[in-house]
């Protein structure tokens, strides 16, 4: 039988498909470097690719419900969105 999908769930599913594939390659690749300074490095650049794809993930399940949900709403979850990232990035 065929499944057919939203284009925004499967945007969403893709880009998380292809992050967890990544994080695996990293796994590796901090094993086959066999060095913690080098492997702090590769999980460093690692940890810039996660607050991109929460962004591009959450903007495609924004336009994919913007004529479902109100405006307020949307802001709400952008404002959540903001929060998590603040929390993450913020500098001690």
């Amino acid at each position: 039988m065929f499944y057919f999908f939203e284009k925004a769930i499967l945007g969403m599913a893709i880009l998380r498909i292809l992050s967890g594939s990544l994080e695996v390659f990293v796994g590796f690749l901090i094993l086959k470097v066999n060095n913690i300074e080098k492997a702090m490095i590769v999980n460093s650049s690692l940890a810039l690719v996660g607050p991109f794809v929460l962004i591009l993930t959450t903007s495609i399940g924004l336009m994919g419900l913007a004529d479902k949900v109100s405006l307020t709403k949307i802001f709400w979850i952008i404002g959540g969105v903001a929060c998590i990232l603040y929390g993450v990035l913020k500098n001690n």
